[in-house]
């Protein structure tokens, strides 16, 4: 996907977008941290998650199972990472889209070594099958595998080493209660504030050898939607700015022209973000509008305005979702300098129609 196509927004490739690129996963595995005292924010993930590992490492025994679940780019990856080296246990990594049948997941649940953490991420994508096959394994440690078919079919228990199950999701909801259940430890991982992000931006930066004061790395820190991993990415390319166009250090200035070339505002909003804005209060009046309608207005999927920019908007309180449409608040009139129309008068109806 090119990001110079303006039709082509998908969170891959927006530089406000949470999915991580090739580019992003390169980076985020030289700046991750290595263990929970590096890791920045999540205070009561990371206090009640020392407290589990402490134990288990007291008592000489595996971890429990952890699920992680959160947006992307909040470090649910890094923290399973974190866990193993805490564990001093290596780490397997795969995703739910990757099993789809019962003998994928029977094939490396046979190969883990004692101790081991699997990390599973985005677990709730994982076949139905394979989930029910999890089951067994997270709670006994064994596994039911099937030879043959039909009558003559046989189960043949497999004993598994105790491991550690780290799983991952953006939606625990879709997670069936008896897998949620088998977890010992869950968390969930909430969006950062700035002042978080600020020190995000000045570590990166540090480990990245690049020059940045504070009110740089603030600029950049506020325009992140509250998300390492965009933070890391906005970084990067105020970086690229610094270097060809002033001396290589990072300002206020610098980092607030950067990021103008790129169309973030200062409220990490992109392109898109404010072109379904502009088209519900200049179009549509603040709305109420449909959402399909919405999309034709800025030239886009119904799917690409419901689930690429309208998360942020509405988290942000410059959308509203309603029964009859989508509706602008009154901070999106502000953030775009708008006049927001006056009320129409209430009357009884009849002096409207005839214009009296």
């Amino acid at each position: 996907m090119n990001w110079d196509d303006e039709t082509d927004t998908s969170a891959a490739e927006r530089l406000v977008g949470s999915v991580a690129d090739r580019e992003d996963q390169a980076v985020e595995a030289a700046l991750r941290p290595k263990d929970l005292g590096e890791f920045i924010g999540q205070e009561k993930v990371r206090e009640q998650l020392d407290l589990v590992l402490r134990a288990a490492r007291a008592r000489g025994a595996t971890a429990d199972h952890v699920l992680l679940s959160g947006a992307p780019g909040l470090g649910k990856t890094t923290l399973s990472m974190i866990i193993a080296a805490e564990m001093e246990a290596p780490i397997r990594i795969t995703s739910g889209p990757a099993i789809q049948h019962a003998g994928d997941l029977a094939a490396i649940l046979s190969s883990l070594q004692e101790g081991e953490v699997l990390f599973l991420d985005e677990i709730h994508r994982m076949s139905r099958p394979a989930e029910e096959m999890l089951y067994m394994a997270m709670e006994d440690f064994r596994v039911d595998v099937i030879v043959g078919k039909g009558p003559g079919a046989t189960a043949i228990p497999l004993e598994l080493p105790p491991f550690t199950l780290v799983g991952a999701t953006t939606r625990a909801g879709l997670l069936p209660p008896p897998l949620r259940d088998r977890f010992g430890f869950t968390a969930h991982m909430e969006f950062y504030e700035p002042a978080e992000l600020e020190r995000v931006v000045h570590r990166s930066a540090s480990l990245l050898d690049v020059e940045i004061d504070p009110v740089g790395a603030a600029e950049i820190a506020g325009r992140s939607r509250g998300t390492p991993r965009i933070a890391n990415r906005l970084l990067r390319r105020v970086r690229d700015y610094a270097q060809v166009k002033a001396d290589g250090r990072i300002t206020r200035d610098i980092a607030a022209a950067a990021l103008a070339v790129y169309e973030v505002d200062a409220r990490g909003l992109d392109r898109l973000d404010r072109a379904v804005l502009e088209a519900l209060l200049k179009l549509f009046g603040g709305g109420p509008v449909g959402l399909s309608t919405l999309a034709v207005a800025v030239g886009e999927e119904r799917e690409t305005v419901e689930e690429v920019a309208e998360p942020f908007l509405v988290r942000e309180g410059l959308l509203a979702r309603t029964p009859r449409g989508r509706v602008a608040t009154p901070a999106a009139w502000a953030h775009l300098d708008l006049t927001p129309p006056r009320p129409q008068s209430a009357g009884n109806g009849q002096g409207d129609l005839f214009g009296a």
